[in-house]
């Protein structure tokens, strides 16, 4: 489970401060997966990169039971001079796992050709998304987060990151923040809503579609 209370989170902007999540508190519940939505700027990266530790909120606490990914879509983490491989290899021994497995999963998972042997910083920014998406998947992880990175691709590219989803339901859950409710439905049962930083957690997606539209 995780769990967000109080989080404040706000940056400077030319007329003052912009406050993106303003007193948050939310319990996100075990083996389910959950949708985010919200309009552009509302925060819902913001809110992910601190769900995961990558972004420390201004006030309030974040707490996480079992492993949680770093945000899916996110590949701020990537050594840009480094491979598609060498930045595989690298994640696989900071998390412990097999190298060999790893880069193999990543490899075959991501379909990058040529360019997994060449550095990040030559790749598109749908190119870093698949790997980011092949690399998260070879490691078992409690939570994925997600930051509409099932955008990425072809249909049957997405088609491969839903069936990677489904067959981790039994033991995993999804955190997946997006401003289209079709990808929340395709892959939530319950969603919550981001609006002017705040968030409501709601019952299912068409309760969080009526207040969305609203």
């Amino acid at each position: 489970m995780i769990s967000l209370e109080r989080i404040t989170k706000a940056y400077k902007v030319n007329h003052g401060l912009h406050l993106v999540l303003d007193d948050v508190s939310l319990d996100f519940p075990p083996r389910t997966n959950v949708g985010v939505v919200g309009n552009n700027g509302a925060g819902k990266s913001t809110l992910l990169r601190i769900i995961a530790g990558v972004e420390a909120p201004d006030q309030g606490r974040v707490t996480r039971q079992g492993r949680v990914s770093w945000p899916i879509g996110f590949a701020g983490g990537f050594n840009g001079s480094l491979s598609g491989e060498e930045n595989s290899r690298f994640v696989a021994r900071i998390y412990g796992e097999s190298v060999d497995e790893v880069v193999g999963f990543t490899r075959d998972f991501a379909e990058l050709g040529e360019y997994f042997e060449m550095p990040v910083k030559t790749y598109s920014s749908g190119m870093r998304a698949r790997l980011a998406f092949g690399l998260s998947m070879a490691i078992d992880f409690d939570v994925y987060l997600v930051d509409e990175v099932t955008a990425v691709g072809d249909a049957s590219f997405q088609k491969k990151c839903r069936d990677a989803f489904e067959s981790r339901s039994g033991h995993s859950s999804v955190i997946i923040v997006s401003h289209n409710l079709k990808t929340i439905r395709e892959y939530c049962s319950t969603c919550a809503v981001l609006q002017h930083g705040r968030v409501v957690l709601c019952p299912s997606v068409d309760e969080a579609e009526r207040i969305y539209q609203a």
